[in-house]
């Protein structure tokens, strides 16, 4: 068993919402991320996708994108991402992605080697125009990855966590996130959400004994990254 990641797939086979209005580098991105996963996944895998999964809006949109992953090989862990807005019920989400896809939320997923942890996360407040209603999110996150922590730290096993926003700043600094990771021991975190010129801002390698590594797939070439390497550093 191998572990991949590749966030941020923004699928829209059902909704009609091409990627190449954002550049080229989008540019028929969801053949290339289905060509790259075959040649790099095998049946025995997991890729954890944390968030932005579709574009679509409603359930019935995402049953196509839902169908792609479907065909792809591996396992699949899925968690919400901010543009996910077809997510409604963990129990809904798990019928359409169907039995090869597992869902992380509010909970811990036990693997062979490892227990994954996560939860979507927010904007920072220290970000531009900050608001009430984000606040109240940023809260509510904080304490959606507190549980999945509690109910993965008594498994024993290293933590691995996913989240769809970066859980600190470019400065690497501080945040009700990043100081849960460091209490419960989690030694590693992918992410996503940063994309183009915004990959400037990612945290990458080890903060406060936590490795970070950005898994945006416009920032991977549309290829899941290994995580085996990555994990033994």
């Amino acid at each position: 068993m191998s572990l991949f990641a590749l966030a941020d797939l923004h699928l829209s086979f059902g909704s009609n919402k091409p990627m190449d209005v954002f550049g080229e580098t989008w540019h028929n991105h969801a053949t290339r991320i289905r060509d790259a996963w075959k040649d790099c996944v095998s049946a025995n895998d997991y890729v954890l996708i944390p968030g932005d999964i579709s574009w679509a809006m409603r359930e019935q949109e995402v049953v196509p994108d839902m169908q792609f992953l479907q065909e792809l090989p591996g396992k699949k862990i899925l968690l919400k991402g901010n543009h996910d807005y077809w997510w409604s019920t963990k129990r809904k989400v798990e019928i359409l992605a169907g039995p090869l896809c597992s869902i992380l939320q509010n909970n811990a997923i036990e693997l062979e080697d490892f227990t994954l942890v996560g939860t979507r996360g927010w904007s920072l407040p220290d970000t531009t125009n900050f608001s009430s209603e984000d606040e109240a999110i940023y809260v509510r996150e904080i304490s959606r990855l507190r549980l999945s922590l509690e109910q993965g730290y008594p498994l024993g096993k290293p933590m691995l966590a996913m989240m769809h926003y970066p859980p600190t700043s470019h400065r690497g600094e501080q945040t009700a996130f990043t100081d849960l990771l460091e209490q419960f021991g989690v030694t590693h975190c992918i992410y996503g959400h940063l994309h183009g010129t915004a990959h400037k801002y990612r945290v990458q390698g080890f903060i406060r004994n936590v490795n970070y590594q950005l898994v945006a797939s416009d920032y991977l070439n549309f290829t899941p990254f290994s995580m085996s390497t990555w994990i033994q550093a």
